[in-house]
């Protein structure tokens, strides 16, 4: 029994270790990827980029072929340095894909402000979430196979929105998108802390994903209910 001990307070402080690192790695390329972001966003503006304009079903399919593939990218690279290189090309094309968003908002007089805003609320959901996985002791993996379901949802309902073109449904979908990707934000840190996710690349993503979701939802809220031609 005295043998065993010091190693299994090695071995758990080693686990300690990695998780920390893991966490780290993942805020700084979080932080980072939100350049190529930015980038795309401002290039999608100045030439006016749209995925297909011809149909807004085949540009929904289409962004979700090109999405699919660089998340099957990303998880065959992301043992090298070739899988950062990647994931930042997949936040350049997000950018691009917000641009629509952001040429609309700053159509409003109000439209700077409404961005900031919606920044502001994007990092404070972020930083209450992440906050709140790592010091609570409730586990939350329980909730992965939920709010999963509740992006499939999601999903159906914004395709079947290009269709009906509901103001109703999209707000509905727009603040549920909210609330699911807030709680992944609970779950993703805390797969980290726990030891499920040990790759800080796919971390990266699968955090990433949240706070664009929420970032843009929540800015498409503010400019439907704040939005001022004036």
């Amino acid at each position: 029994m005295e043998h065993k001990l010091p190693h299994t307070f090695g071995a758990s402080t080693d686990a300690l270790v990695v998780r920390n690192r893991v966490l780290r790695n993942t805020y700084w390329l979080l932080a980072i990827s939100m350049l190529p972001t930015v980038l795309g966003a401002w290039v999608g503006v100045q030439f006016r980029f749209n995925l297909f304009s011809g149909s807004p079903v085949i540009g929904f399919f289409l962004f979700l072929a090109i999405a699919f593939g660089f998340f099957y990218a990303i998880e065959k690279t992301k043992n090298s340095g070739l899988g950062v290189a990647i994931l930042l090309g997949f936040t350049f094309f997000m950018g691009l894909m917000l641009s629509r968003l952001i040429s609309y908002t700053l159509g409003f007089s109000n439209g700077a402000s409404l961005i900031m805003t919606a920044f502001g609320g994007t990092a404070a959901i972020f930083a209450g979430m992440a906050t709140i996985a790592t010091v609570s002791k409730r586990d939350f993996s329980g909730l992965g196979k939920w709010l999963f379901a509740g992006v499939l949802v999601i999903l159906v309902a914004a395709l079947a929105n290009i269709f009906l073109q509901m103001p109703a449904l999209y707000l509905v979908v727009s603040v549920l998108a909210i609330v699911i990707f807030s709680a992944y934000i609970l779950y993703d840190v805390q797969q980290i802390i726990n030891g499920g996710e040990t790759n800080y690349i796919s971390a990266t993503l699968a955090i990433y994903l949240d706070v664009y979701n929420i970032f843009t939802n929540l800015l498409a809220l503010l400019g439907i209910a704040g939005g001022s031609r004036e």
